[in-house]
């Protein structure tokens, strides 16, 4: 499966690189998208007593047309139920012309048991809640519990958003076109979607590589080249050191969960920073994992001069404060750039929440010449906390706001959720979508920021760090399933690591 994503005004613009191309015109296109709809059609219910095509007037309404025309020639029953006409001269016009299933007005829809609905009302070109005939239609589908085929999208879910306009239906599959939309993953839409299916219609791929698409599915595919492989003759400190910062004694555990995390990530060394008085308390439960004590501003220079650390983790029940503020900058202050010093700060929970009342300090210091890479790693609370003029705006997906944090920040920002989104502020996102409920357990997320800080200090970059620490931790969740806690986490890693480094070339 491909890994771009293509917004709705994108996938317009393929069509018109497209048609611009040849071999297909906009008709052609139209004819193969109902085509493969019809296919699934027959092939997933061959048993319907009756098909229910149900069609708006523009181009998704023309698939409709064309999956009716398909499926009455091949002795389906079919009802065909349209909520307008379509514009005079368009290729929807066209493919009403050629279909000989009588067209009855949306406001008289009836449907029975053991029908299939098709639902090629508005897909992806929704812009308002859906409404009316289109609403009343959804209800009685619902009312009745009838298997829903989408064309492209659900109607009344946003192909930008995945938001529900005012009602939506809920499709046992979903059929789209050369690529799909973020609101093919972004929830609640991906939940709608059922079963997805990217049908190949004749759009090359250099029609879209001519788009420079900047919006991924998370997978392997999309980092694989750049994950960290070690050299047969490195050591430990050349496979990446990273530095954790602890709470204090009531309060360390988290801390040593993100450590192990970035061990078991392949770092080759990786130093719990604790203060004096949570020493003992660290000490107690820290074997393959160094411990080091870290008071003040200083003691933190000497730790930069002697071990020379390639990223550091703050934030896991560190604590809000001045301290926390002090740190964070003399990390950002620390760094010489990619290859020497360090490399990248991840920065989470209590990190995050340090710098609610002065964020502009954090953006600001992220942007200083050398700074090390900078990983927010926020979930939907400590979001709006960093950004709350963005978590506001209701104009923005979680896409978005994603995008837009990243550029404000100067950062690569981790919204976390069950789909999350990986945004960095030269404009590139990744939308999870392996995501598992067993990971909504304290300290998964301590977890996730050890594994991405543990990835950036072996030289992985920032974005794609972040991308492969997501897809991980989510993995490690899925397959080890319920009973997880975080403590599972790290020792989940290993299997996963193993699968990468045995895909084939085309995958690496």
């Amino acid at each position: 499966m491909t890994l771009e994503l293509l917004t709705p005004a994108e996938m317009a613009e393929a069509d018109c690189l497209a048609i611009a191309a040849g071999p297909f015109d906009g008709i052609g296109l139209m004819r193969n998208a109902g085509r493969a709809v019809a296919a699934v059609v027959l092939a997933r219910f061959p048993g319907a007593a009756h098909v229910h095509v149900l069609v708006g007037p523009g181009n998704n309404g023309g698939d409709g047309y064309v999956v009716a025309k398909i499926l009455h020639e091949s002795g389906v029953a079919v009802s065909l139920w349209a909520s307008g006409p379509p514009r005079a001269g368009s290729d929807a016009a066209l493919a009403t012309n050629e279909c000989p299933v009588p067209v009855k007005p949306l406001t008289e829809f009836e449907a029975g048991l053991g029908d299939v609905v098709v639902d090629a009302l508005y897909g992806a070109g929704l812009s308002k809640p859906l409404a009316g005939d289109a609403a009343r239609a959804v209800a009685l589908v619902v009312a009745k519990g009838l298997p829903v085929v989408a064309v492209d999208l659900p109607s009344g879910v946003s192909g930008d958003s995945g938001a529900v306009l005012g009602c939506a239906f809920t499709a046992t599959l979903t059929i789209t076109f050369a690529r799909r939309k973020p609101g093919h993953l972004l929830l609640p839409g991906r939940d709608l979607c059922g079963e997805l299916i990217v049908a190949d219609i004749g759009i090359a791929p250099a029609v879209i590589e001519a788009l420079v698409v900047k919006t991924f599915e998370n997978r392997p595919a999309l980092w694989r080249r750049s994950f960290p492989s070690p050299a047969v003759d490195t050591h430990k400190y050349r496979r990446g050191h990273v530095g954790v910062f602890s709470g204090g004694a009531s309060s360390t555990g988290a801390a040593r969960l993100s450590a192990l995390a970035a061990a078991r990530s392949g770092a080759g060394a990786a130093t719990v920073l604790s203060p004096g008085g949570a020493m003992q308390a660290n000490a107690a439960h820290l074997t393959a994992v160094m411990l080091r004590q870290v008071d003040e501003l200083a003691d933190l220079a000497a730790f930069l001069a002697d071990r020379r650390p390639s990223a550091f983790v703050l934030g896991p029940a560190f604590g809000v404060g001045d301290k926390a503020r002090a740190f964070t900058l003399a990390v950002l202050a620390s760094g010489s750039g990619v290859g020497s010093g360090v490399e990248g700060l991840v920065l989470d929970a209590d990190g995050i929440t340090s710098f609610r009342d002065e964020p502009a300090r954090l953006f600001e210091a992220a942007t200083l010449p050398g700074a090390p890479a900078l990983v927010l790693t926020p979930h939907e609370g400590e979001f709006a906390r960093l950004f709350p003029a963005i978590a506001e705006d209701g104009s923005l997906s979680k896409l978005g706001k994603a995008r837009a944090a990243a550029a404000a920040a100067h950062a690569v920002v981790i919204y976390k959720g069950a789909d999350t989104v990986i945004a960095s502020f030269d404009g590139r996102a990744a939308i999870n979508a392996n995501g598992a409920p067993w990971l909504a357990t304290a300290g998964s997320g301590d977890v996730l920021a050890g594994i991405v800080a543990g990835l950036i200090a072996q030289g992985m970059p920032a974005f794609e760090a972040a991308c492969a620490g997501v897809w991980l931790h989510a993995e490690a969740g899925s397959r080890f399933g319920p009973g997880l806690i975080a403590e599972d986490l790290p020792g989940a890693l290993p299997p996963m690591l193993r699968d990468l480094f045995s895909l084939p070339p085309q995958s690496r």
